[in-house]
């Protein structure tokens, strides 16, 4: 690496709104900036004023550059074509997040040829769409190198017949360290589950509460909390009223980061039973999990997406089939009984998922 070498990151997502691909392109621009590299973001604006992007940008060590939201939309599109394409003129290299980022890239170096690496999460490979699919796969065939951020997903593009590196998501371990001021009230339960992500279909919270009476039978204390955007739970509230266990569920929406790190640090075992949504959306990996193993919390997750990547079966926590009550209870049983094990091993396999690792593996990839 020469230390003059630039990098332009496209990405679909980037904080401080939520989002995984925003979460990992953050991490990627801060860790590759750390290492010397001259990064430029480009991502789009999601608020409307765009001030709270404003604030965050102008205390990061990089630049960023937002795509400003206008109506219609065709004119945001065309805005992110023509910042990209000039953006590329002082960029040695550029890696794409995200679907649209995919597509931009694509068509932009037919005109003005960089070394591209794709980053790809899971459902930007799995749309609904048949046209949208194949307009992701033309564009993937352009880039130089494709990272996976699991096997899971490098598995949804194996037909490609294209050379796919997996790399897995990370976290910065040290701040997942000090749980920092809270005045939040104690959670209650025993044990308590956790889940942290937007009430969905895909993040399973309603998959657990469907086992939630059988769970009860042999641990009559166990309180399942979620934390996250809740502006889907009513069907999930209802269900666990028509089961008769709403009193052991409970909804704390978005929660500041200490107040999230003060839930965490309570908690027995934190649940990911994700699965496939409707509109193709998938769990790519499960950065989530890795928070709560940073704080010593075992997972458990299910088989079938990309979690299996985020999990050591029997070491940092367990995998087990969505609806299968019986592995659940097991799975439970097996942590409680041997609580400092896992969470020693949970502790272990975050710190292994530290971004300052898993960032040479990027540096790897790059000419």
């Amino acid at each position: 690496m020469n230390k003059s070498d630039s990098i332009l990151i496209l990405t679909s997502e980037f904080p401080p709104q939520p989002g995984g691909i925003g979460t990992h392109a953050f991490h990627l621009a801060s860790t590759l900036n750390q290492q010397g590299y001259k990064i430029t973001v480009v991502t789009d604006q999601r608020s409307d004023e765009g001030s709270a992007e404003s604030i965050y940008d102008e205390r990061l060590p990089f630049a960023v550059q937002r795509i400003k939201k206008r109506t219609p939309r065709i004119l945001m599109y065309l805005d992110r074509v023509y910042k990209i394409f000039k953006a590329l003129k002082e960029a040695d290299m550029v890696i794409a997040s995200g679907k649209f980022s995919l597509w931009v890239v694509a068509l932009c170096t037919l005109f003005r040829k960089r070394f591209t690496l794709a980053v790809v999460h899971g459902t930007e490979v799995n749309l609904p769409s048949k046209i949208n699919r194949k307009l992701v796969e033309l564009a993937l065939n352009r880039f130089d190198k494709i990272v996976a951020v699991s096997n899971y997903t490098k598995d949804l593009i194996t037909h490609l017949n294209v050379e796919v590196t997996v790399i897995p998501n990370g976290i910065v371990v040290e701040s997942w360290q000090d749980t920092g001021l809270s005045t939040m009230d104690e959670l209650i339960g025993y044990p308590k589950l956790i889940t942290v992500g937007r009430v969905s279909d895909r993040k399973g919270q309603g998959d657990v509460v469907a086992l939630l009476p059988e769970l009860l039978k042999q641990f009559t204390e166990l309180h399942y909390h979620c934390i996250g955007i809740d502006v889907e739970a009513k069907p999930i509230i209802e269900e666990a009223k028509r089961l008769g266990v709403d009193e052991h569920v409970s909804f704390h929406g978005v929660l500041s980061n200490n107040e999230l790190k003060h839930c965490l640090k309570q908690g027995d075992i934190f649940m990911m039973l994700s699965k496939p949504g409707k509109d193709g959306d998938v769990e790519g990996f499960g950065i989530a999990v890795l928070e709560a193993n940073a704080m010593g919390i075992p997972a458990i997750g299910a088989l079938g997406s990309g979690v299996e990547d985020a999990i050591i079966s029997g070491v940092s926590g367990h995998l087990i089939s969505l609806g299968n009550a019986g592995a659940l209870t097991d799975a439970i049983r097996d942590i409680l009984e041997n609580e400092q094990f896992y969470k020693q091993e949970a502790r272990n396999w975050a710190k292994a998922h530290d971004w300052s690792i898993i960032v040479e593996q990027y540096m790897l990839l790059l000419p």
